[in-house]
Formats: C-alpha cells, sequence, structure tokens
C-alpha cells in the first residue's frame, strides 16, 4: 500500500519519427495515465474537446466544464484530467522536450512570442471561449497528418496560442516548483492520500502519518508549502468534487454531499456557497439553463 503514495516520474518517449509525442484517446481507448499524480521534464498540451472534470496542477485544484485547454511547464506535477470519455468526448495529449527541436531553437526572433508562452506555462495555462475551441480543433487534425505536416500545425498551434487573449495563469507551481525534492515528495504523498481518501474522514494523524510528521508539525509544514490549511484544501477538494457530481449525475444534492466527504448537509450547504458563490442547487440550475455556456466561471479559478 505504501507505494500507492509515491510521487511517479512519467517516462515520455516520442513516436518513432517524430520530436514530441501526439496521442489522441476516447471512450474506448482511455488516458492510462488519467488517475495518476504524476511529472516529467516535457511540456504538456491537453485537449478535452468537451464534457467536465477536475485539474490538479501543481498547487492548483479547479473543476472545469465545456471541456478544457491546458498547458502544463516541464516538471508540474499533475493528474490527468479525464476519468473516463464517454461518447463523443475525446482528449488530445501533446508533449515535447524544450530542446527536442535544436538546442536554442526557441530563441530566434520569430518564436519568442512562443519562448514567452512557455515562460507562462510554468505556473499552467487555461485557455477559454472561442481560442479554446479554435486551437483545440487544429489539434484535433494532427491525428491525420504525418511528418512535417503534423510538425508545421504543432507550431501553428503553439503560435495561435501564443496570440490568444482568452486564457487564465493558474499559479500552480509558485510553491511546488521551488521546493526541495524532498519537500516534493512530501507533498506528493499528501496529495496522492487525498485524492484516494477525500470521501471519508481523514483524521490528521492519518495523512500526518503519510510523511512521518506529528499532527502539529504537519499542519505547520502543508501551510508554509501550500499557504492554506489542511482543513481548507480538503474542503476545497470535496467541493471541487461537489461541483463536478452535480454537472455529471442526477443525484440527490443529499447524496452528493455525504458521497464527498462531508457528513453535515447545512456544513456542505455553507462551504458550498462560499466558494462557489451559489448553493449547490443554484450551481445545477444554471447547468441546465440553455445560457450556460463556456466562458470563465468562478470556480474555474479556484487555486489550493
Amino acid at each position: 500500500m505504501e507505494s500507492t503514495f509515491k510521487p511517479r516520474i512519467e517516462i515520455i518517449k516520442p513516436q518513432f519519427g517524430y520530436s514530441f509525442f501526439y496521442q489522441s484517446f476516447d471512450q474506448d481507448h482511455p488516458n492510462p495515465t488519467a488517475a495518476t499524480w504524476h511529472y516529467h521534464p516535457e511540456f504538456e498540451l491537453v485537449y478535452v474537446n468537451e464534457g467536465a472534470g477536475k485539474r490538479q496542477v501543481g498547487t492548483h485544484l479547479s473543476h472545469y466544464r465545456n471541456g478544457d485547454l491546458i498547458l502544463i511547464g516541464s516538471n508540474l506535477p499533475h493528474c490527468g484530467f479525464t476519468r473516463s470519455l464517454q461518447g463523443s468526448q475525446r482528449e488530445t495529449l501533446i508533449q515535447w522536450r524544450l530542446d527536442a527541436f535544436g538546442e536554442g531553437f526557441f530563441q530566434i526572433p520569430e518564436l519568442k512570442p512562443v519562448l514567452r508562452l512557455f515562460e507562462q506555462a510554468k505556473s499552467g495555462m487555461v485557455f477559454h471561449g472561442e481560442d479554446k475551441r479554435t486551437i483545440g480543433a487544429v489539434l484535433e487534425s494532427m491525428q491525420g497528418l504525418q511528418g512535417p505536416e503534423r510538425l508545421l500545425t504543432f507550431f501553428k498551434a503553439l503560435t495561435m496560442m501564443a496570440g490568444a487573449g482568452q486564457f487564465t495563469i493558474l499559479n500552480a507551481g509558485s510553491i511546488l516548483l521551488e521546493a526541495k525534492m524532498e519537500d516534493q515528495e512530501k507533498i506528493n504523498r499528501i496529495f496522492n492520500y487525498v485524492k484516494e481518501n477525500f470521501n471519508e474522514e481523514i483524521p490528521l494523524a492519518d495523512i500526518a502519518a503519510q510523511v512521518y510528521l506529528t499532527p502539529s508539525s504537519f499542519c505547520k509544514y502543508f501551510k508554509k508549502i501550500t499557504n492554506k490549511t489542511f482543513v481548507q484544501y480538503l474542503i476545497e477538494y470535496r467541493l471541487i468534487h461537489a461541483a463536478k457530481l452535480l454537472h455529471e449525475t442526477k443525484l440527490a444534492i443529499s447524496d452528493i454531499c455525504f458521497e464527498c466527504g462531508f457528513n453535515n448537509y447545512s456544513h456542505f450547504n455553507k462551504k458550498f456557497k462560499e466558494m462557489m458563490g451559489r448553493t449547490p442547487l443554484q450551481y445545477r440550475n444554471e447547468l441546465r439553463s440553455p445560457s450556460s455556456v463556456d466562458p470563465v466561471q468562478p470556480e474555474d479559478l479556484l487555486a489550493i
């Protein structure tokens, strides 16, 4: 059981004949790394064409709906963004090293905007609205291309992202990227334990034991690393999952409350409204409204 919570370094190898990795997933071919908390030296670009899910990138946690387009910097820990794909839902994944196209390639004048994009991606970036859809369509079109055409289309997508105006910086890496490797491993253990057990009671003694600290030392350590108390983090993780269930299921709100680890319905309603700016019922009704479309949602901007 101990190995479940060790941080995972993902080893990525480009397909034969290519300088970057490209893969498309659907209902019959799901992403095998979707449930794991992992990191890798490659940049990662993910487009989910529709549906809802959770983002956990570095110290950022949020819920998306109506698809997602996210750019993740090198060595920024994250979970996959789709637990399972339904119907026409698809996920497109591209991963590449900064030096994959030659040392100093992105230093040339024509690619300086792309280099600035990569700098922003160190903290994670989410694209919204028409930018998300347009760039996503370009990424999906790469599946039918080979050789130079695929490479040039990839550069086209990067150029479009560099010029996009509808995006949010997640500020996901400001703490984790500066942490020592020992701290990185500890925080990975904590995040994985919460991911596996958030719907149950998590005594401080149990979570502290995962990183060999006393409860008191653990509380100080977690606050220092994340700028949040552990209780705040756990509540917000549960609420993000509740928002996902409100979107994806027809479960009664009272059932969602207990499914997410809350044992008091009034407390759940109060915390949900504090975080989302509306009650769970109001949130679900908005999702069912014909006017509920993509733009940036308050819940999209929550950082842990």
